[in-house]
């Protein structure tokens, strides 16, 4: 097999790259070279996917079995139809990892493949949906790059939505502060219930389905009800010593004292269908989720290891103030 791979030096990227590299496939990266070093053992082409010249020199390395574009967080729809439309003469498939945010419900709705998602052109530009505020935006700009992907490969296309990715390497910072925090130890202030269901799903298996999904839409997630946020929490303080332990407050305690949702302590949110996705189908086509505890494990022993993440600026936005996080346990626990 020849694969390209659009990144390749990033968290799912380097996911999908090892795990290439490990099934004795060529692999293709295509970035602009500045993030991170070229990975050993792949043919690097640098060049910039906004620029059709770039895209066009791409396509002249081809053929390739399959096209696996994890880096278009930030594309528009318009520039994801100039890369699809360049590289679909030498390439069989096209796999694009697009979000949950491209659902209309996402996040206060339940989640299945029939569900709406953003009616957005293929074609778009960037400032498409921005009138709608950060979360429409993005969904309605992840829906179009869909519809970019699908107007030029069509029964060729695979999309991937994930929810939460998690794993060694992750760069936005959410497991590695838990896990950080657990390593202080003391009173850990844990957010709304033990029993919550989570869904994170760990980047090396996104990566194995991402190269072998068939074609059409996935929700890519954890099975739902396996998981919890105090499971969760209780892997982090088992891997890092056991120096703590949970304290819960409640979402009302937490949103009384502005607690920011979903950053200032990553993964809590109270929208009831934040964690209500639905992976079935990619289940029965193949994605093998592996334990949530394997996930922490591996992400604690890849920080030990003396890793240091891509710098990326929402590393910053994620983990609440000591200072505040005292001030609540000490309402929760009557002090």
């Amino acid at each position: 097999m020849h694969i390209l791979l659009l990144g390749g030096t990033w968290f799912l990227g380097r996911a999908v790259t090892d795990t290439a590299r490990e099934r004795g496939w060529e692999v293709t990266t295509f970035n602009r070279g500045r993030s991170a070093p070229d990975m050993s053992g792949v043919r690097p082409v640098h060049g910039d996917r906004t620029r059709v010249k770039d895209l066009n020199r791409l396509a002249d390395h081809g053929p390739w079995d399959l096209v696996v574009d994890t880096s278009a967080s930030e594309m528009s729809p318009r520039q994801v139809l100039d890369g699809a439309r360049a590289l679909e003469p030498v390439a069989q498939r096209y796999v694009y990892v697009s979000t949950v945010n491209a659902y209309e419900g996402w996040p206060n709705e339940s989640l299945t493949e029939s569900c709406p998602i953003y009616q957005a052109l293929p074609d778009a530009d960037r400032d498409y949906g921005s009138e709608y505020g950060t979360t429409i935006h993005y969904g309605m700009q992840k829906a179009g790059c869909e519809s970019a992907v699908r107007s030029v490969f069509g029964e060729n296309a695979t999309l991937l939505r994930p929810g939460v990715i998690l794993g060694p390497g992750e760069y936005v910072g959410r497991l590695p502060w838990w896990l950080r925090r657990s390593e202080r130890g003391g009173p850990v202030l844990a957010p709304g219930r033990a029993g919550q269901t989570v869904q994170p799903v760990d980047v090396r298996d996104v990566a194995a389905f991402a190269l072998g999904a068939p074609s059409g839409a996935f929700n890519v997630a954890a099975p739902r009800g396996r998981d919890t946020m105090g499971g969760l929490l209780e892997a982090c303080l088992d891997v890092t010593g056991n120096r703590g332990h949970l304290v819960w407050a409640d979402d009302d305690v937490l949103a009384r004292h502005g607690v920011r949702e979903w950053t200032e302590l990553p993964l809590w949110r109270t929208a009831r269908g934040t964690w209500a996705v639905e992976s079935v189908l990619a289940q029965r086509a193949g994605l093998t989720c592996r334990p949530l505890v394997e996930t922490v494990r591996d992400t604690w022993a890849w920080l030990q290891a003396g890793n240091e993440p891509v710098a990326h600026p929402r590393w910053s936005d994620h983990g609440v103030d000591p200072v505040k996080e005292a001030k609540i346990l000490a309402e929760v626990s009557g002090g």
